[in-house]
This record gives structure tokens, C-alpha cells and sequence, in this order.
């Protein structure tokens, strides 16, 4: 069977079988054949060096204590420009997309996604001033290290080209409220 064929639905599909030649790999890092499993299966069978991966980003927030952080996403919206609902909502998944798609670029921020979905995904939307104040939001976040997706509009029905519409921002909850926490929501 080929691996690709062997792919989880999703983590914790525990009737799912995981590639043997992975396991073995994870086994020969020293990993317990019963932890080697579980991350195979949160890492879909992909590679072993992404279950490796994985695996040790898991023990490493373990022993920081974190297990009881919260995560949210918060998308501010640029309320300096006239967009209708509609065209609100699209900007909002817009960020929402671009925002999940840069997650995957980095590990730990992908087990930070993998937290975010897996502690209810949650997701607020609040109002920003202008261009300006989201620049300044998106820089004051970045300097905390959280991740940051800053929508740019091609310009074709509501607004000028290049108009940032929507700033969005994921990471621990307590961490997200000290750019967002003072802001109102839509």
C-alpha cells in the first residue's frame, strides 16, 4: 500500500493504520511506539521527520506547561473604508485563508494551528481605525511573535487597489489581547 493511501482522516483516528517504515524511523530516535503512533496519525503519515517534529514540539510544550493555553484569531477590520457587508465578510476570509495558509510555513506555528482548531477556533472580528492603525497593530503583534496575515485589495469593486481591509492576527488568547484586547467589536 502506498503511503499517500494510508493518510488519517483526521488526528486521533485511532482504527487508522500509520506506515511502518515511519514508525521504525521514530522508533530508532528513541521515540515510545505508542507516541510514534499518535504522531503519525496528528501528522497524517506525511514523513517521519514531520512526526518527528511533532513529537518533540509536543513534549517541549508539555514540559513548558502550556496545555491549558487558549488560542483565538482576530480578524480587525479597516473601518476608514466604505465596504458593504458582503464585501466585509469576503475580506474576513480572505485574512482567515491567508492567515492558515502562512501557519503552515513554520512548525511551531503549525502546532499552533493544530491548538487553535483543536481548542474551538475560535475567532472575533473587531473594528479598526484606518491603515495606519493596523500597520501599527500588525507590527506590535509581530514583535510579540505572533502571526499576522494583512489583506491587501486588488481593487476591482469597492475599493482603491492596495487598500488594507483586514488585519489578521492568531496566537495564546492572553497574548492576541495585549495588540487587540481594547478594541471594539463589530
Amino acid at each position: 500500500m502506498e503511503p499517500s493511501e494510508q493518510q488519517q482522516t483526521g488526528p486521533g483516528s485511532g482504527s487508522q493504520e500509520v506506515n511502518p517504515v515511519y514508525l521504525q524511523q521514530l522508533r530508532e530516535l528513541d521515540i515510545p511506539e505508542e507516541a510514534a503512533k499518535q504522531a503519525l496519525l496528528h501528522t497524517r503519515n506525511v514523513s517521519a521527520e514531520e512526526a518527528a517534529m511533532y513529537y518533540f514540539n509536543k513534549l517541549e510544550n508539555e514540559e513548558e506547561g502550556d496545555d491549558d493555553l487558549m488560542f483565538k484569531m482576530v480578524f480587525v477590520v479597516n473601518m476608514d473604508l466604505a465596504m458593504g457587508v458582503g464585501k466585509l465578510a469576503a475580506q474576513v476570509g480572505h485574512a482567515a485563508v491567508g492567515l492558515y495558509q502562512a501557519l503552515q510555513e513554520k512548525n511551531s506555528w503549525r502546532e499552533m494551528a493544530w491548538k487553535w482548531d483543536h481548542g474551538g477556533a475560535k475567532k472575533v472580528v473587531v473594528q479598526g481605525t484606518n491603515m495606519a492603525h493596523l500597520l501599527e497593530l500588525q507590527a506590535l503583534a509581530m514583535s510579540l511573535s505572533l502571526p499576522t496575515y494583512l489583506v491587501q485589495d486588488a481593487g476591482r469593486t469597492q475599493v482603491e487597489a492596495g487598500s488594507r481591509t483586514v488585519l489578521a492576527i492568531v496566537g495564546e488568547e492572553e497574548m492576541v489581547n495585549n495588540v487587540t484586547g481594547s478594541l471594539k467589536l463589530l
